[in-house]
């Protein structure tokens, strides 16, 4: 092996290179673990301090582009090929069939399930002293069967439809704001509130039990407490109850089926509240089934009170339901200008 003459002292090749690496090593390694010594040092190549974590998902989850408000071809064409994967062919077409499908550990019908919940309170509880404790939120049986899914004229299901019309139709987008005359139970709000940002979605309810399902089931059970709706109870179209701030305006309002179960007159009391609420040239009021309040007038004057208000017809639409046969007509509005 040859060896280097280094100060008198012979020294191996081989070794003097590991010693050399072994110098390089600690002189890179050393400055780093030094508890003195930050990682943001002002020698060398400062690296950038770390972001809380709170902020970086924050910022991530600001950076994410929003989910899509309607179902694409594509999205069928996936469900469709799930179905037939799994050999699920056309459903039961008689009660019987039904009946025949209702398999499982103890099947019951919505009437069923309210009565074990008076007579059992449920398949497990806790009884005694402490039989009260173990619930954060208590809520009523008719509320936990989803008796008020069936307040409506046509299914559950259809809330559904409303959201991706309306919100398909004004541009929405998370960052807006929204009202809505009357949203009952939230068959339509949840999906408003779910896409929208903390605190966007408003919405003027009369109706006691309405409002008792949204607060006590429909926000809980959805998981959407945490976006805060402003969800306040009246009739008397009286929206300064939201306390809007100067400057903030509805990008979005709709009535579905409230406007036809009013006198004409308090209808337009309260568009004529709303014409400043509502941001000009984007915003739209969406009317549906019909807008009697405004034909009653005829054309001409229906136009003149509108103009007044400093809004405008935009004209009828019509979408249809993704899940069962049916269609609803919407009637559109804007304010054209400030």
């Amino acid at each position: 092996m040859a060896a280097v003459s280094k100060g008198g002292v012979r020294v191996p090749a081989l070794l003097l290179v590991a010693l050399t690496a072994t110098a390089l090593l600690l002189f890179f390694l050393l400055p780093a673990l030094s508890p003195g010594r930050s990682a943001t040092s002002t020698t060398g190549i400062a690296c950038p301090a770390s972001s809380p974590v709170g902020t970086t998902v924050a910022s991530s989850a600001a950076g994410r582009s929003p989910d899509p408000v309607t179902v694409t071809k594509e999205d069928v064409s996936w469900l469709r090929s799930q179905l037939d994967l799994n050999r699920l062919g056309e459903p039961p077409s008689t009660a019987d069939q039904w009946h025949a499908l209702r398999k499982g550990i103890n099947p019951r019908t919505r009437a069923q399930q309210l009565e074990d919940f008076r007579r059992y309170k449920g398949i497990s509880h806790y009884e005694g002293a402490d039989a009260d404790n173990h619930t954060t939120l208590s809520c009523p049986g008719e509320l936990l069967v989803e008796e008020h899914h069936s307040n409506y004229g046509e299914p559950w299901a259809g809330g559904r439809d409303v959201f991706e019309f309306l919100a398909g139709a004004s541009g929405l987008q998370p960052s807006d704001l929204v009202l809505e005359i009357g949203c009952g139970t939230l068959r339509v709000g949840l999906h408003f509130i779910r896409y929208l940002d903390t605190s966007r979605f408003h919405c003027l309810e009369r109706d006691e039990l309405s409002l008792m399902a949204a607060f006590r089931y429909e926000l809980p059970s959805q998981g959407l407490l945490h976006k805060r709706p402003l969800i306040v109870r009246g009739e008397d179209m009286d929206f300064d109850k939201f306390g809007l701030p100067d400057g903030d305006q509805y990008d979005l309002i709709y009535a579905s089926a409230v406007f036809l179960h009013m006198p004409d007159q308090l209808v337009w009391v309260g568009l004529e509240r709303l014409a400043g609420r509502l941001k000009p040239g984007k915003g739209r009021i969406f009317v549906s089934h019909n807008i009697k309040f405004c034909s009653r007038l005829g054309s001409q004057e229906c136009e003149r009170r509108l103009g007044n208000l400093g809004m405008e017809y935009v004209g009828k639409r019509m979408h249809d339901s993704l899940l069962f046969n049916h269609y609803e007509i919407w009637f559109e509005f804007r304010r054209p200008k400030a």
